[in-house]
């Protein structure tokens, strides 16, 4: 028989739109020859819904939709992912469509609660398996969490069932696709079946789906693998021996994933949400280039606008390069001087500020002008702004609230600096946007003579690896000094991150590339003092 996976992107609530591309890839793949089209974990309303799920209504539109599509689909079996509300309870359910009706439900068993997940919050948990059996093979139902423990998967084994279909929503993350191979193996391993992986490709304010979806047989090995991070049809064969064969596309390289992702996740924020475009504050520096690249190609050049606001600190290069890139890059480039309106400030300070020396004051109102500057453009032409912060800095505080952090969705929040500089490259690898002096410069923020990153934190690159052990493996301060790490660095380190909990509280939601990034799966107290003694 043939089946196939069709890896949607859908827009969370709508219920039609969502339904009218599970119904386009059904007749595709019935024209195709398929007689079994398997769809994501909640493609119909898309994932996560997060509070909608506490609302009735929600459940009651979900169901009038998946009968709407059921009465609508060709003869071909559809899995389609749904929430559902039965006898008081709620549930994270697919259902196989089939004869324009609803023929079977699963319920899915294991809730997973970490990380960005919450689904304990929301639905009850199922106990059933689910087997049933179209042109003669026996196909069992689990859902993404459902295979990252062995139960689920060896009830539907003992229940009959000859090849395990998954409905996925699981976001991307850094070596994930990696992870789930591994996973996928244990459960052969166990059941002896093969695996049909199906995946949400797409973004969700910070979440990232990056599709990959697969097949492996009953030995473990791959059979097919999908796209990642676009929609597609992935179609399978499957023999007498119930190996499912199908396209093999080749893996990406790290920062070809994280590139992608960052687009993926740009695209479909302004998109879904109708933003008519984006505006970012440009700097002459590595992370305002890195941003303009991602948003062009995310969004095209037409929706794009560049703004330098250059101050007596800026050095010529930085404006000289900042033309160099706007400029292949055909994008919407203004330059607002802001020394007038900075002398206006000290200006009207000036009788406050007498006996007070210069301090970040002067240099956090440099950035504050900027941040107002974009926010009325905003304001007047209803474009988001993107602020340009990464990770390293997000971590420590080195960045000005209502200044450099004022803006709507925050491209490079989870990207470390030394990624920053990767993703720069790789990116002049497709076409050479980036000036090289700009990657090449020591980084500044270039708000007083003379200034560098290094000024007031550690290199780079020994700062992004303490962030990595701490923030995304939350080892203890001796465990990372431990692995050469100076402990006054590291303590320093850790010490910065404490006391800039309450900006990253205020700061824009961002896209999520790692397994830790602060967000959903970062939830410290700002009020708190406890210190990090070990």
């Amino acid at each position: 028989m043939k089946l196939a996976i069709a890896q949607i992107n859908s827009v969370l609530g709508d219920l039609p739109g969502n339904a009218a591309r599970i119904l386009q890839y059904a007749e595709q793949a019935e024209r195709q020859g398929a007689s079994l089209l398997l769809t994501p974990e909640l493609g119909l309303c898309g994932y996560p819904p997060e509070d909608l799920l506490l609302r009735a209504g929600f459940y009651e539109a979900c169901a009038q939709a998946l009968e709407e599509l059921a009465a609508k689909l060709p003869d071909i079996a559809v899995v389609v992912g749904h929430p559902l509300e039965r006898d008081g309870k709620r549930y994270n359910a697919v259902s196989l469509l089939r004869g324009g009706r609803v023929a079977e439900t699963y319920l899915k068993h294991d809730l997973p609660n970490y990380t960005v997940f919450d689904e304990e919050r929301y639905f009850d948990h199922g106990t059933e398996p689910c087997v049933f059996e179209l042109d003669g093979i026996r196909f069992g139902l689990n859902i993404c969490a459902d295979v990252w423990e062995p139960e689920a998967a060896l009830q539907a084994r003992d229940a009959g069932a000859q090849v395990l279909l998954v409905p996925n929503a699981s976001p991307y993350a850094l070596e994930k696709q990696e992870a789930r191979y591994e996973v996928i193996r244990d459960r052969i391993a166990e059941t002896g079946m093969a695996v049909v992986y199906a995946n949400l490709v797409g973004g969700q304010d910070e979440l990232v789906f990056d599709g990959g979806s697969f097949a492996m047989d009953s030995n473990g090995d791959l059979a097919a693998q999908g796209a990642r991070f676009d929609e597609s049809l992935l179609m399978l064969e499957m023999g007498p021996d119930l190996r499912p064969v199908g396209e093999m596309v080749e893996p990406l390289i790290e920062e070809a994933e994280v590139y992608r992702a960052l687009c993926i996740g740009v695209r479909d924020y302004i998109g879904k949400n109708r933003f008519p475009g984006v505006l970012l504050g440009m700097s002459g520096g590595i992370d305002s280039a890195l941003t303009l690249a991602v948003a062009v190609d995310a969004l095209g050049a037409d929706k794009v606008h560049a703004v330098m606001m250059p101050s007596a600190y800026t050095a010529d290069i930085s404006l000289v390069d900042s033309r160099e890139m706007v400029a292949k890059l055909g994008v919407r480039y203004d330059e607002f001087p802001i020394a007038p309106m900075l002398q206006g400030y000290m200006d009207t300070l000036q009788a406050s500020f007498v006996g007070r020396a210069v301090d970040t004051t002067e240099e956090n109102l440099q950035a504050r002008i900027r941040g107002t500057l974009l926010m009325a453009l905003s304001n007047k032409f209803g474009s988001l702004v993107l602020t340009t912060g990464n990770k390293s800095e997000m971590a420590v505080g080195y960045a000005t609230l209502y200044g450099d952090m004022a803006g709507g969705f925050a491209v490079l929040k989870d990207v470390c600096k030394t990624l920053v500089y990767r993703l720069a490259r790789y990116r002049n690898t497709l076409g050479p946007v980036i000036p090289e002096r700009i990657i090449a410069r020591p980084p500044s923020a270039e708000l007083r003579p003379d200034q560098t990153d290094q000024d007031s934190l550690p290199p780079y690159d020994v700062l992004d690896a303490i962030l990595g052990y701490y923030v995304e493996q939350d080892m203890a301060i001796p465990e990372i000094v431990a692995r050469g790490y100076a402990e006054a660095d590291v303590r320093r380190v850790v010490h910065l991150i404490r006391i800039s909990e309450y900006k990253r509280r205020q700061s824009a939601i961002g896209i999520r590339i790692t397994e830790r990034g602060f967000g959903k799966d970062w939830r410290y107290p700002v009020t708190v003092r406890y210190q990090d003694a070990y």
